[in-house]
């Protein structure tokens, strides 16, 4: 990760790919964060006109005046600036350690960090975990600056039977920039958000069903669930530890497949990341190559249930898909039904199973399950939205992870949502699947709760296979994502599908912080 030979390589092939933005004045205040990515930033503070300091006052600053609209951050890191001036001093000394060297990054508040309390958004967590979540570790040796944690659905949205994406006991609410009493969808609300608002460069999500890719979408941004095992979930606060897994999000692909190659690794305390193959890609950024749509087969997997503002989106992205050169063929996922049927209680069991684990490495706080639902009905601040904790009540009383019901009703979601992705793949000859992400995004309400009926994401979670979400278009003010899906590990194959798609199609506009509109 550190030798510079191989920051060299990646570099210059993300150059490559993308052209260096004009030519800015040296003053930081005039450099233009929104449609910056990773090498153009990395080429200016090469050239002396950016330094990682620069760059990371300039995200402070922008935190400091648009995140009271947005509520997207919700904790800075005291050590950021002196994490970026030690970024400087390795510049200077010619001894970076890669392509996220300086560069800020947001991580969500399911994420340990020594340094930093991580909550899970709730008020029973507010403590400092033991260590660094291992793909902290990674971050810190890539020499990316943290610069704090990220408001997110409290418990990862695995709490209340009708909870309200982005809302936290800790943080409160997150809100959509694009129309800020729109709701930023999945429990990775503030990771997206504030990539969206340019509140960061990059940000770290984390998905059990949905939770990074719903909100890239409902925030026009580039969200990559990867394949499950590629990144190691060792300090994440769990759901499930047979479909979670955390990814990157950011403005671009470019910035989204640097960023994966920094956080893939293997870790002993993580089986999963034992299992990908030695011959996976550890830079994705030289898949990126423009015309790798032309001949590729893509199955369109529409979900007309997401609406007809949705499906006219569909069929615009269809017509760039067919210009760029690849065909289409309408698809649908067989045993969605069942799959619906199986999800809910497997996470159950693994929720109550994986999360008691999790407590235990916490030197402070509830101890288990059954102490965070005490601490729930003791703390009214935890009951102001999500008033409920339904979910947790039939976690504590569901079956153990040994019963053979639970065993073989996994057993069988897992196979089926492999299958639904594979046998259309095969029988199409795809090479990839896309579906829309998301619907315009629902009007945040706590008394009514999400409007979050969206399949689309289920197959490759449950399956553990990639899945990457890059912005589409727009219904009104309201953004749209497309989600391309592949076979397990091939997760450089669907970044470059979405990236020559962004190429072809580039649909996102910043947000305007709307503060409302028509219904």
């Amino acid at each position: 990760m550190g030798r510079r030979p191989v920051f060299l390589a990646i570099l210059a092939a993300a150059l490559v790919l993308v052209p260096a933005a004009p030519v800015a004045s040296a003053a930081p205040s005039r450099f233009d964060l929104d449609s910056a990515d990773i090498p153009a930033l990395q080429a200016r503070m090469a050239s002396g006109r950016l330094t990682a300091v620069g760059l990371t006052r300039l995200y402070l600053d922008r935190i400091h005046r648009i995140d009271g609209k947005v509520n997207a951050v919700l904790a800075l890191n005291p050590p950021s600036l002196g994490q970026a001036a030690e970024s400087d001093a390795r510049r200077r000394e010619h001894r970076l350690r890669g392509p996220l060297d300086g560069i800020p990054v947001l991580v969500k508040d399911n994420v340990d960090t020594r340094d930093q309390w991580t909550t899970a958004g709730s008020r029973a967590l507010r403590s400092h975990p033991a260590a660094d979540a291992t793909l902290i570790t990674r971050l810190r040796a890539a020499g990316a600056v943290l610069l704090g944690k990220a408001n997110l659905s409290e418990w990862a949205n695995f709490r209340a039977a009708k909870p309200t994406s982005g809302w936290s006991g800790v943080g409160g609410q997150t809100n959509n920039p694009y129309v800020l009493d729109r709701n930023p969808c999945g429990s990775s609300a503030g990771s997206a958000a504030g990539v969206a608002a340019s509140l960061a460069q990059v940000a770290i999500g984390s998905e059990t069903d949905g939770s990074i890719v719903c909100p890239a979408g409902m925030t026009a941004t580039v969200g990559h669930k990867p394949s499950l095992g590629l990144v190691s979930r060792t300090g994440v606060v769990p759901i499930s530890a047979e479909q979670d897994t955390a990814g990157p999000i950011a403005r671009n692909v470019v910035d989204v497949a640097l960023t994966l190659s920094v956080l893939q690794g293997r870790d002993p305390a993580d089986p999963a990341t034992l299992t990908y193959p030695r011959t996976q890609p550890t830079n994705y950024v030289k898949f990126l190559r423009p015309g790798v749509l032309r001949g590729a087969r893509i199955g369109l997997w529409r979900l007309p249930v997401l609406g007809p503002a949705t499906d006219a989106i569909m069929t615009s992205a269809r017509n760039s898909l067919v210009k760029a050169g690849a065909t289409v063929v309408e698809v649908s996922l067989p045993y969605q039904a069942r799959l619906g049927e199986l999800e809910f209680p497997a996470l159950l069991t693994e929720f109550h199973r994986d999360i008691d684990a999790y407590l235990a490495t916490r030197p402070s706080g509830p101890r288990n399950l059954a102490g965070l639902i005490a601490y729930n009905r003791a703390d009214p601040l935890e009951q102001t939205c999500f008033a409920g904790q339904e979910l947790f009540e039939q976690a504590l009383a569901a079956p153990p992870p040994t019963d053979p019901g639970y065993l073989a009703g996994r057993a069988e979601l897992s196979d089926l949502a492999r299958r639904s992705l594979d046998e259309t793949l095969a029988a199409y000859g795809l090479d990839a699947i896309a579906s829309p992400t998301n619907p315009p995004a629902w009007k945040t309400d706590c008394a009514v709760g999400d409007d979050d009926v969206i399949p689309s994401s289920t197959p490759a979670a449950v399956a553990g296979y990639p899945d990457v979400t890059v912005p589409a278009g727009f219904a009104g003010p309201l953004p749209v994502g497309i989600s391309f899906m592949g076979s397990r590990w091939s997760d450089a194959r669907v970044l470059a599908l979405a990236a020559d798609f962004e190429r072809v199609a580039p649909a996102r506009v910043p947000p305007r912080y709307l503060p409302t509109t028509p219904s």
